[in-house]
């Protein structure tokens, strides 16, 4: 038997592969684990840089950055735009600030709740 960690769509599963007996049958099917482990979280970009966060509102895609590290904001302004389930949904400054960071890129796969940037 062999044992492998998958990881498809964020979810992380431990499967064990048992090998055929080498006349040409197949192998056994591949047994996943009944739940999925929680997938290891990459290390932020600056995150925690400002003291306001922006979360995505929905898990969906980062479709568009509208602003960078550096500008100058006013509450209600987009400072990304997450695209999900086709609609793009903006994700809008809480208050007036500058932007501290921005912990994703473009393309990246988002989860609702997930910090997207920092104001100061």
């Amino acid at each position: 038997m062999k044992n492998y960690t998958i990881t498809v769509n964020g979810n992380v599963y431990d499967v064990t592969v048992e090998e055929g007996a080498g006349n040409g049958a197949a192998a056994a099917p591949a047994k996943a684990a009944a739940a999925p482990k929680a997938a290891p979280k990459a290390a932020p970009k600056a995150a925690g840089a400002g003291s306001v966060k922006i979360e995505a509102g929905a898990a969906g895609k980062v479709f568009k950055i509208e602003k960078k590290v550096g500008d100058a904001v006013k509450k209600g302004d987009a400072v990304l735009i997450v695209e999900a389930m086709k609609m793009e949904i903006p994700q809008v400054a809480p208050q007036d600030g500058t932007v501290a960071s921005i912990d994703c890129t473009v393309g990246d796969a988002v989860e609702a709740g997930q910090v997207l940037a920092t104001l100061n």
